[in-house]
């Protein structure tokens, strides 16, 4: 499987064309029926059951709206919805993208409805949604999208293997993370890997790497930091835990990373709540805990979302903005963790007795307030992890100093972000 670049996933429902679907422009309803909304999504994922629940339930309690949802792939979507949104043939809401940076583009052409914030049920109260994804779908001031989903990474462990090298309980510290990976390993990871690190066509695990020994990738200003003194020692760290402690095979993809520990041959793994039925399923003995504390005792993860947004030309302005309240209400997202193992998108959800009944979906829970988006808001953002940060966690795993390989990636990041630093 190869979830960990998109990790969002959804109804795979008949491959009804696009083009055909009810429309902004083209939405209609008769005196007597409802009102008809359509939305395109490119959900195509094992958490399908979630996202079409949410919107049989919501036809089902509001008679007088209906929400139509076609998926096609993401390809598609992202080929078709610009000239669509701009000429008000498109529909009334869609999942644009799995990047959410997209949302920045569709704001410079005026394609987005704002969504109406605040109290009450047909309103969405943005201080109850994950910090990190509401400034990222926030532009000058006004929220444009909400997420879809919000997946958070943990921590897997085999406990099988834990218990075998003497190890009582996950690492609860990044030094004790780094122990343990060292002390899983045997015979140079012939036997076995402590950890298992992907750092390509993946789900980012490096940065959270970076993040616990207070280091990051980027400033607010869209400049790179990667050669300041905590990046240089903490991916110095981490580059010869893989070097020379082989800790992890060299340049995995995030599916081989996955197959690795499926396979019973790692015994840790950085991954979202997507992987824990196929782990189960593969006979492991599962352990998932919240990623170690920081070197400075604080909480981080790395967070990830698709954004839903609104046509700016939609019919029914009113009615798409209710659908959105109703996605982020409490109800719906408690019903729709329960069903993917999703953690909710809200914060004030950790004590909710129905969540904390599920140990893996308490887990991924508990990491929402203190989840962080990876390259949130950037310019360029896909160019940046394809040209410069996959190639240099390439380079600093494969003998590359990190002084060289940060110093290469921060001239590549700047010019693609226009940094002049």
């Amino acid at each position: 499987m190869n979830k960990r670049k998109l990790i969002i996933g959804a109804a795979a429902l008949a491959a009804t064309a696009l083009a055909l679907t009810g429309c902004a422009g083209t939405s209609s309803t008769s005196t007597s029926g409802p009102v008809t909304l359509a939305m395109w999504t490119g959900f195509t994922g094992g958490d399908q059951p979630g996202y079409a629940q949410i919107v049989k339930d919501f036809n089902a309690s509001h008679p007088n709206i209906k929400v139509v949802q076609t998926v096609e792939s993401w390809d598609t979507i992202q080929q078709k919805l610009p000239t669509a949104w701009l000429t008000g043939s498109g529909p009334d809401i869609a999942a644009p993208s799995s990047d959410p940076n997209v949302i920045a583009n569709y704001v410079k052409t005026n394609s987005l409805l704002p969504v109406v914030t605040g109290a009450g049920s047909s309103k969405v109260n943005v201080s109850q949604l994950a910090p990190a994804a509401v400034k990222e779908l926030t532009y000058k001031g006004k929220l444009y999208a909400i997420p879809a989903n919000f997946a958070t990474l943990s921590l897997y462990y085999n406990k099988k293997m834990f218990t075998a090298a003497g190890i009582a309980n996950p690492p609860a510290t990044v030094a004790d993370f780094e122990a343990d990976a060292k002390k899983l390993t045997l015979n140079g990871g012939s036997t076995q890997y402590g950890l298992s690190l992907a750092d390509n066509q993946t789900i980012q695990m490096w940065p959270i790497l970076q993040w616990l020994t207070g280091g990051d990738i980027v400033n607010s200003k869209g400049c790179s930091v990667l050669t300041s003194a905590a990046n240089q020692a903490g991916l110095t760290t981490w580059a010869n835990l893989v070097m020379n402690d082989h800790i992890s095979p060299v340049g995995q993809t995030g599916a081989q990373a996955d197959s690795l520990f499926s396979a019973g041959k790692a015994a840790m793994e950085l991954n979202g709540p997507w992987a824990a039925p196929g782990y189960k399923s593969a006979g492991i003995d599962l352990g998932i805990a919240p990623v170690p504390a920081a070197s400075d005792g604080s909480h981080v993860t790395l967070g990830s979302i698709a954004p839903l947004a609104i046509s700016a030309k939609t019919k029914y302005p009113a009615q798409a903005q209710e659908f959105l309240a109703y996605y982020t209400a409490k109800t719906t997202q408690e019903k729709f963790s329960l069903t993917t193992g999703f953690p909710p998108l809200r914060t004030d959800m950790g004590d909710d007795a129905a969540l904390k009944a599920d140990p893996t979906v308490q887990v991924f829970t508990s990491q929402v307030p203190d989840a962080r988006l990876y390259l949130p808001q950037l310019t360029n953002a896909t160019q940046v992890d394809a040209n410069a940060y996959v190639p240099m966690i390439g380079k600093i795993t494969r003998g590359t100093s990190v002084a060289s390989a940060t110093a290469a990636a921060t001239s590549t990041i700047n010019s693609l972000t226009g940094c002049t630093q």
